[in-house]
């Protein structure tokens, strides 16, 4: 099984840029908080949050091309991989959510995205965040616009989920982690 300590000798081996290193934190914090919420292993998926864009940084227009073979080379387990390879369906490959872990891979990429840019507005940063205040930055497409809603939507319909319950689980999760995701904002006097 894919420890953290593992996922990142792996990812940062390759990854370089600042904002892709703290996206690769987002994801992991998130989906450490949904591994909770499941009742699973939380170190364990937070791995795969971690290393889920192995190959972004190096093959941007070819993301999950060079991911499988790399990754299994590796000694990455395949079910592991396999849920790398699932954030990507319907958009670069045909590899379906079918876990729990692959379709809360598959929803909360996107997902952090838009919390990370509302967290970087307010000047709590992450801390208390709500939902509800999330929610209405989600709906001005204008917003964190390069955040594809609709696969956010499409993943929290395969979590048979509501994306207000979905993102108080990732806030939460992300609010552990706020120093390191740079999300801690400035402490009201």
């Amino acid at each position: 099984m894919l420890t953290l300590e593992r996922a990142k000798e792996l990812n940062d081996s390759v990854v370089k840029e600042e904002h892709l290193r703290i996206h690769a934190l987002n994801v992991m914090a998130a989906m450490g908080a949904m591994a909770e919420h499941f009742g699973e292993d939380k170190e364990h998926w937070m791995a795969v949050g971690y290393l889920h864009d192995y190959d972004y940084e190096q093959y941007p227009e070819e993301h999950l091309l060079h991911t499988e073979k790399e990754l299994l080379a590796e000694g990455v387990d395949p079910a592991d991989v396999r849920a790398i390879l699932a954030h990507g369906y319907g958009l670069i490959n045909d590899v379906e959510p079918i876990t729990n872990m692959e379709k809360s891979l598959f929803t909360v990429d996107e997902l952090t995205g838009i919390i990370q840019a509302y967290g970087r507005l307010r000047g709590e940063g992450i801390i208390g965040m709500q939902a509800k205040g999330l929610i209405k930055r989600f709906k001005d497409k204008r917003f964190a616009a390069k955040c594809d809603r609709e696969v956010i939507l499409k993943g929290c319909e395969m979590l048979g989920m509501e994306l207000r319950d979905v993102a108080e689980i990732c806030i939460r999760g992300m609010e552990e982690h706020a120093e390191e995701i740079g999300l801690a904002g400035t402490p009201a006097e």
